[in-house]
């Protein structure tokens, strides 16, 4: 069952909705569920502990609508005292929750308050209908309150004018690490990575260290180790804080440093640097340039989101999508998806050509009518389902050239059994149906051929786009079904020409 979330909350943010009861000095809140607050020396200034959500994960409808309400009033210190602790996530689900002028009405009345990262949470067309109702000198004050890699996020799908313009407002320092940042390919580590960071040189010591990271308060809030760099920002190496806190204070950072076995280069692709994370079990990793200059570090956060990211285009890719939203217009979703469509319509026509070719058996005996569209379909399932492992395998890497040739042999196994097993259902039941062993017998063997051919075209097909340095989600489900409709029309019209007319 889901967990809720929770928000630090005042106890003043929900007075439509919050039933609060006095039990001695310890009030209670109830929403659905009792949360009982922690001890605290004064109970009318103590933040509670709520949760906005439901159990299966969905923002209350009662905190919606008050939160409308208070639009609707144009109450911004009742907003705030709503809005002002809520998690960047959080926020980002309430703005998916309003319709578009609630969100600029929210954006409107909170003002310079508004926390900017909860536009990363957001869909990409629900952030730019924010961000382009947004003042610039507004927006860069709020990317200088953000991380970088937040920050980088939200302005690398605005217009280049905007983007220089806001640029232009920052102080020095911080548009050049976000300049820097923007100059790396889109969907790079580098446009992922987090400027803030850590970084000492190997002669200095333990306590020099420490009191470093006591005194600046420009460093992240967050982070697992120190990186260790040379005179001209080489990356020598890095140290743990555990290492660092089990470590005299006169002892050097040389002394304890390990060497970077896994930095980031950063112009690979994001895909590639979660592979990495994957595989050696990172929280961190440096991200250097091509002169292992270090130029920033990648986070396990923001790992995950990238994994998030490819996993969701993959699935819409194999679906042919494209790149959309929930949020986008009926418009746009209906341009992303017309080529596929199109693609598919040529298709159709092939198999349709297919069919032509046997016109004359089909107006002989209108049964193959009635029973082609059968073999055609389980083909077609059975090649999805293949397609569908080997493509998230490829992804994950789990096929190589080690184990490529064993696994197609299983597929073909698997065609087989299958091929047989529904071979003989379709037979009998086609036999009895027509009363026609012949017929029965000629759709078993189509039926058998087409899942055989549907299994190899699964797992090779993807494979082979794969080799070719094709995306196979793009093109695999077009292929695959291409092969069934056509194999499994051309087996069982031309045996039943031979065999039956």
């Amino acid at each position: 069952m889901f967990a809720p979330h929770k928000s630090r909350l005042s106890k003043d943010a929900f007075p439509p909705y919050v039933e609060l009861k006095q039990i001695g000095a310890i009030p209670h809140i109830y929403w659905p569920v009792m949360e009982k607050m922690k001890d605290h020396e004064n109970p009318e200034d103590l933040a509670l502990e709520v949760t906005i959500y439901d159990e299966d994960g969905v923002l209350l409808n009662s905190f919606v609508r008050n939160v409308v309400k208070q639009l609707e009033g144009g109450d911004a210190n009742q907003l705030l005292s709503t809005i002002e602790d809520l998690h960047g996530s959080e926020l980002g689900d309430l703005l998916e929750a309003l319709n578009p002028l609630q969100r600029n009405q929210l954006v409107e009345l909170a003002a310079e308050d508004f926390d900017l990262s909860s536009l990363t949470e957001v869909d990409e067309a629900i952030r730019l209908g924010i961000v382009n109702a947004l003042p610039n000198e507004q927006i860069a004050e709020g990317v200088q309150e953000i991380d970088s890699d937040d920050a980088v996020y939200i302005l690398e799908d605005m217009e280049q004018s905007d983007q220089e313009e806001i640029l232009a407002i920052l102080p020095f320092e911080a548009r050049q690490r976000l300049r820097r940042s923007l100059d790396y390919p889109v969907e790079s580590a580098g446009r992922r990575m987090q400027t803030e960071l850590v970084a000492v040189p190997e002669f200095w010591s333990v306590g020099q260290t420490i009191d470093h990271m006591r005194a600046h308060t420009e460093l992240p809030d967050r982070f697992h180790e120190v990186f260790v760099i040379g005179p001209a920002f080489g990356l020598h190496g890095s140290v743990t804080l555990d290492a660092i806190l089990r470590s005299s204070r006169d002892e050097l950072i040389k002394t304890i440093m390990g060497e970077t076995l896994h930095s980031v280069d950063a112009n690979l692709d994001q895909e590639e640097a979660a592979h990495m994370f994957e595989q050696y079990d990172l929280l961190s990793a440096a991200v250097v340039d091509e002169n292992n200059r270090l130029v920033g570090v990648l986070t396990i956060d923001d790992v995950v989101d990238v994994i998030h990211q490819e996993a969701d285009e993959d699935i819409k890719l194999l679906a042919g999508v494209g790149d959309e939203e929930l949020s986008d217009s009926f418009w746009a979703i209906a341009q992303s998806r017309i080529p596929w469509l199109l693609v598919n319509l040529a298709t159709a026509i092939l198999a349709s050509f297919v069919i032509g070719l046997f016109d004359a058996t089909l107006q002989e005996m209108v049964a193959l009518a009635i029973l082609m569209p059968i073999v055609a379909s389980m083909g077609g399932n059975a090649g999805t389902q293949t397609m569908t492992v080997a493509v998230r395998a490829i992804a994950m890497r789990d096929i190589d050239i080690y184990n490529a040739g064993r696994i197609i042999r299983r597929e073909f196994l698997v065609g087989v059994l299958n091929g047989v097993v529904f071979a003989v259902i379709i037979g009998v039941v086609s036999g009895i149906w027509f009363d026609s062993p012949q017929l029965g017998g000629v759709i078993a063997a189509a039926m058998m051929f087409n899942m055989v051919c549907a299994a190899i075209a699964g797992i090779s097909i993807p494979l082979l786009l794969d080799r070719l340095d094709a995306d196979p989600a793009i093109a695999s489900s077009v292929f695959v079904t291409t092969v069934t409709d056509v194999f499994g029309f051309f087996a069982f019209l031309g045996l039943a020409s031979l065999l039956l007319v």
